[in-house]
């Protein structure tokens, strides 16, 4: 399978969640099961010598990769959240995004000195969730930060919010 392939099999919503929104639904791509292994096995053969220890998903198409990679790696798996799911104490972090503002939380627990994170989500649009989760896990210390995404809308230039030391890799560019 190709990343054209892959491509292929995202679906396209207009006007979603807002006029005005081209969504790119990855859900399709999870529901095929030959492009959810080759999702799988280029995420995998990406990270699999970089020494992760964590993977943090984004809420909530970053769980279904995040925690199948965690798995793949034998890493751990965190969940960044929005307020009031996660059961034990948290930190959280405001922030502005393409379409409102928000918050999101992760466990004060859930990622330790040292550790090794990759971080992962669907979509890199403007990059606000991602910078602010980053922010979140950066407060904790880990030795090093990756920065993984599905799909990246280029024309937005998300990348550019983060800086030197956050080594960011995507899958496709649209």
């Amino acid at each position: 399978m190709s990343k054209e392939t892959l491509r292929k099999s995202i679906r396209e919503i207009p006007d979603f969640p807002k006029p005005g929104i081209l969504f790119y639904d990855v859900t399709t791509m999870f529901k095929d099961v030959a492009a959810l292994r080759e999702l799988s096995d280029t995420l995998y053969d990406m990270y699999r010598d970089k020494g992760i220890t964590k993977v943090v998903g984004i809420e909530s198409r970053g769980f279904i990769m995040g925690g199948l990679l965690a798995a793949r790696l034998g890493a751990g798996f965190v969940p960044v959240r929005k307020p009031g799911k996660l059961p034990a104490e948290t930190i959280e972090i405001s922030y502005a995004k393409e379409y409102g503002t928000d918050t999101i939380q992760i466990h004060r627990d859930a990622i330790e000195p040292g550790d090794v994170v990759l971080m992962h989500d669907d979509l890199l649009a403007t990059g606000g969730t991602m910078k602010a989760a980053c922010q979140l896990v950066q407060s904790m210390s880990p030795q090093k930060v990756y920065v993984n995404f599905i799909i990246e809308l280029k024309a937005l230039h998300g990348r550019d919010v983060f800086g030197p030391d956050v080594e960011l890799e995507t899958i496709l560019q649209l």
